[in-house]
């Protein structure tokens, strides 16, 4: 689109083919107007031509007939709208060079100058302005005055029926793509409405062939896709059940082992698989979503209780800005994500601070700050991907299991909340959580 892209090209399908449509029978109906204006010029311009012809034609030998004294009173009976005859020698001038002058002229001359000997000339300083001169038998000089019109007045109606006329061409353009984009909408709707709960939209099936052809496939990859992650919950739930038994059986037989140094390495390895079996499996529960419902909370009151929970446990964490305001979220999803990032900011930055702000956009911002190493900018987004760990902080002896961020981006996306990071200008990292206000 680098043609349109000087003017700011709708963005919206509906807008584009509307506009497109809309340019489209605005110029028809111009060039349709124009054409049939055109035609009607150079029709009216060919009768003009030949009813000139034969009414001068006729005039001329009525007026030579007459008595001298008589003339002068049928002469305005004689005149019509586009010209008129003078008794006298008129005006003297240069050839026509107007096309339509000179063309009058011609037929004038065809038509009378076959018994009296006639000259044409322009009016000079005038558009469209002749004087046919001739004599009678008689030797009376007369004038023919033309003023040509090129074309006839247009009704003063016709640009209300012009207007009206396109207005239902516009309005048919809008209600034919309308109906063309409404499909589509719906589909958007009902993919934006499948979330992590897969909780499926059913689109309607009704409508023309395509339309609906379009929704039975849409409704059946909905039902697909439900089936899939739940086959997939499924087989995480059995693996993580089974390995709870030789795990179990592997610590009681470490409990009886001799060997202490040995039994307690073996142990936190059993740890570290316990540990990496649940959050695995917590991580696949969060990509199906969560049975929590949503309920309106006191967002200030939540993060205060999880300060006092950390602050109890000896943790160095602090609540900052405040912001007296109220959401709507999953409260259990939520102290997830933010005991989350807290537990990072504690594990690698030593503190915590949590901040919270209102957005100018309505949405409320939730900070955690800390004042450790931060991470490089290249990373920021690769470490909320399962399993991705920074090889100079995120080992395997932090008890880290890559999961945690990739979990708490998971939940904040079921409550259509957004998860971010970014290094603080004063060093250390700040984890943003963007969710909409209670309406």
């Amino acid at each position: 689109m680098k043609l349109f892209g000087a003017w700011h090209w709708p963005r919206t399908l509906f807008a584009r083919l509307a506009l497109i449509l809309s340019i489209g029978l605005a110029l028809a109906q111009g060039m349709s107007f124009w054409l049939t204006v055109t035609e009607r010029d150079q029709t009216t311009t060919s009768m003009m031509v030949s009813y000139i012809d034969r009414e001068v034609t006729t005039s001329v030998a009525l007026l030579d007939r007459m008595r001298p004294d008589e003339r002068e009173a049928w002469l305005p009976r004689l005149a019509r709208r586009t010209y008129r005859f003078v008794l006298g020698p008129g005006i003297a001038g240069s050839t026509p060079d107007e096309k339509l002058s000179a063309r009058i002229a011609q037929a004038i001359e065809e038509g009378v100058g076959t018994r009296y000997p006639v000259t044409a000339n322009a009016v000079p300083g005038e558009h469209d302005h002749l004087q046919v001169h001739l004599r009678l038998t008689d030797g009376t000089p007369l004038t023919i005055d033309f003023h040509p019109m090129s074309s006839l007045p247009l009704s003063g109606w016709l640009p209300f029926g012009l207007i009206l006329q396109l207005a239902v061409l516009l309005a048919c353009c809008w209600l034919a793509v309308r109906v063309a984009t409404r499909p589509l909408a719906a589909l958007a709707s009902a993919a934006d409405a499948l979330g992590p709960e897969l909780k499926p939209t059913k689109l309607s099936e009704e409508g023309p062939s395509e339309v609906a052809r379009a929704a039975r496939a849409f409704n059946a990859m909905q039902e697909r896709i439900a089936i899939y992650t739940a086959e997939r919950m499924q087989i995480l739930a059995a693996i993580s059940h089974d390995l709870q038994t030789p795990i179990t059986r592997m610590r009681l037989r470490l409990d009886v082992d001799d060997d202490g140094e040995r039994a307690g390495k073996l142990q936190q390895d059993l740890r570290e698989m316990e540990n990496l079996v649940k959050e695995g499996v917590t991580y696949a529960r969060t990509l199906h979503g969560t049975g929590e419902e949503p309920r309106k909370i006191d967002l200030d009151a939540l993060l205060e209780s999880i300060v006092y929970d950390y602050v109890d446990a000896g943790a160095q964490v602090s609540m900052g800005s405040r912001a007296a305001l109220a959401v709507t979220a999953r409260p259990q999803a939520l102290r997830r994500i933010v005991g989350n990032l807290v537990d990072n900011a504690l594990k690698f930055g030593g503190g915590a601070t949590i901040d919270v702000s209102a957005l100018p956009d309505g949405r409320v911002a939730i900070s955690v700050l800390d004042s450790g190493p931060g991470i490089p900018a290249e990373s920021l987004e690769a470490v909320f991907e399962p399993f991705y760990r920074l090889e100079t902080s995120r080992n395997r002896h932090t008890g880290g299991t890559g999961l945690g961020l990739a979990i708490a981006r998971q939940l904040a996306r079921a409550m259509d909340a957004t998860l971010s990071l970014a290094n603080r200008p004063e060093g250390g990292l700040a984890a943003t959580l963007t969710l909409k206000s209670a309406s």
